[in-house]
């Protein structure tokens, strides 16, 4: 687990152009963050935990949750651990009578079960390396004009103060799907 780096969750968003859904990760201890595509309905039971909504019937993450603490077993983290042809990998771990149990899980599913039983989501840290957005480290990347010292200079004009923001736009063309390449774009959880 030493390899691990903690997150919360910063925002679940919508793209305009597919019914795709992204969770966006923000490691807790420095600004990077881990974009992860979900479909419509693993983001709609991730928001409802979120937003702590009360429903009158359990929905599938409920009702997990509640078969752990029936089976009297404790859910500890979940756990993105790999990232293979573009898919991320999860992990759910608990602990039923001071056994370690490893179960595999679709990130989409562990979130959601992780926001309803407040447990840590932890993502390895060759995910984050691989996969992982630092907006500052990407602005000066993206800036021929960065100087050495690696800070960015200050917006002289407001011409230059919207090329600040073209990390952003970057990280947003990323997050668009682009219907005639499928392949690019991360496959949903």
């Amino acid at each position: 687990m030493s390899d691990m780096v903690e997150v919360v969750i910063d925002s679940v968003r919508v793209s305009l152009m597919s019914p795709q859904r992204v969770v966006v990760l923000r490691q807790t201890e420095v600004e990077r963050y881990l974009a992860i595509w979900v479909g419509p309905y693993e983001a709609e039971h991730i928001t409802v935990a979120l937003q702590e909504v009360e429903l009158s019937r359990p929905m599938t993450h409920d009702l997990l949750k509640n078969v752990f603490s029936l089976l009297n077993a404790e859910i500890l983290r979940i756990e993105i651990v790999a990232l293979k042809e573009e898919t991320f990998y999860g992990n759910i771990v608990a602990k039923k009578d001071e056994k370690i149990i490893d179960i595999d899980a679709r990130p989409s599913d562990a979130i959601a079960l992780a926001v309803r039983a407040h447990v840590p989501i932890l993502v390895s840290q060759e995910v984050m390396d691989e996969a992982g957005i630092v907006p500052e480290r990407d602005m000066q990347a993206d800036s021929p004009a960065a100087p050495a010292s690696g800070k960015s200079p200050l917006p002289q004009s407001s011409g230059e103060s919207e090329e600040g923001l073209d990390v952003f736009e970057d990280f947003l063309k990323k997050l668009k799907d682009d219907p005639g390449d499928e392949e690019e774009k991360p496959k949903p959880e």
